[in-house]
């Protein structure tokens, strides 16, 4: 498993004007087109995994190049304009209600596409769990969509974080295991600190052990933590020789809320559970709080703590790519209808002229086979 990128995309307020969703639909299918003709459905779900593609893309088919709705109105219009049937790809899954309907929609195109509904539904909920639990950004998410094929999946998934109104985007592309790959080419606005457990092999490893620990001893640790980062006793502890030292980032980390009897609950379910690995644990109910618990104890006690650098990099800015057609909100200019559709007009019929041409040589080739059979009969 891979994640090929993490965008930051500010809240704009307004919506799509009805006159230029026809014109989105209309330019994504002529795209689409070219793309699958050029390239077939397994590299279009590669290139979509790509967030800087991703953005270019949006930025064509007239979304503006900086805006948390071009991921949630890109893949809505995308989703309408592929047909699994025809493409051989498929795109489930969307914003809020919707993101939670991708194993219902797997189990309806496996008719139609040959994938293993199962297990895709499972990556499908893994890769949210970690991008909410084993990445902990400050970014709720509230869209998921899964692209795939019959060889190919990528998740594209968006959270909001609602104290700086900045929208992030997770871009994952099937490679091995999410737990244990590290991010890749991720790209940002950074935050002062992060809790990110997935580069750190000792950090997982200690979550793992300490879920078989007696939940009600791992709740009393974490309390007497809490009083330690929150300045009482300090002296004590430190004299102990039990912790260092605790940088300005953990503190930030961990001093976020936590509900310490939910916390014991899911321990105690966990604990029952006995999960082989993190990907059980996550699936089983391993959530944000309980992990957070369990870090500042690895980090503190055992040692092993998680990283809390935001692993965000510097973007290249697709801007450019706004300069096609437009944004729908001015940037960098109107839209240009005359212009959209002289784009759409062009690609539709290079397509056209291009299957028109495969159907001619398919024809040719039927016919050399026929004749190939017939001198072989003497006919």
């Amino acid at each position: 498993m891979e994640i090929t990128g993490v965008a930051d995309l500010p809240l704009h307020n307004g919506k799509v004007p009805n006159w230029l969703i026809p014109i989105m639909k209309r330019m994504s299918r002529a795209l689409l087109d070219v793309m699958l003709l050029e390239w077939g459905p397994d590299k279009v779900v590669q290139r979509f995994s790509n967030p800087l593609w991703f953005q270019g893309f949006n930025n064509v088919i007239g979304m503006d190049w900086d805006s948390s709705g071009s991921t949630t109105v890109t893949l809505g219009i995308v989703k309408e304009s592929v047909n699994p049937k025809e493409d051989g790809l498929a795109v489930l899954g969307g914003k809020g209600r919707a993101s939670l309907q991708v194993q219902e929609e797997l189990e309806k195109i496996s008719s139609v596409l040959n994938v293993d509904a199962t297990k895709l539904g499972r990556i499908s909920r893994l890769v949210a769990k970690v991008d909410t639990t084993l990445l902990q950004d400050g970014h709720e998410l509230y869209h998921h969509s899964l692209l795939v094929t019959e060889s190919e999946w990528a998740v594209i998934q968006q959270g909001m974080n609602v104290d700086t109104k900045f929208a992030r985007r997770y871009h994952w592309r099937s490679v091995s295991d999410p737990v244990d790959q590290p991010h890749e080419g991720i790209s940002g606005a950074r935050v002062d600190a992060v809790l990110n457990v997935l580069p750190k092999e000792g950090a997982k490893r200690a979550l793992l052990d300490l879920l078989r620990e007696n939940p009600r001893k791992i709740v009393q640790e974490y309390l007497r933590l809490q009083s330690v980062i929150r300045g009482t006793s300090l002296d004590t502890w430190l004299n102990l020789g039990t912790i260092g030292a605790i940088s300005r980032e953990a503190r930030i980390v961990y001093m976020r809320p936590v509900d310490v009897t939910r916390v014991e609950s899911i321990l105690e379910r966990l604990r029952e559970a006995n999960p082989g690995n993190l990907e059980e644990a996550l699936l089983l109910g391993l959530g944000p709080s309980t992990a957070r618990a369990l870090s500042l104890i690895s980090d503190l006690i055992y040692r092993e703590p998680p990283s809390y650098q935001d692993p965000v990099d510097t973007p290249y800015d697709p801007f450019k790519y706004a300069f096609a057609i437009g944004g729908k909100d001015g940037v960098p200019f109107p839209v240009n209808r005359k212009v959209a559709y002289e784009v759409i007009i062009t690609l539709e019929d290079v397509v056209s002229r291009a299957k028109l041409e495969k159907k001619d040589k398919e024809r040719a080739l039927n016919k050399l086979r026929e004749l190939s059979v017939g001198v072989k009969e003497g006919t």
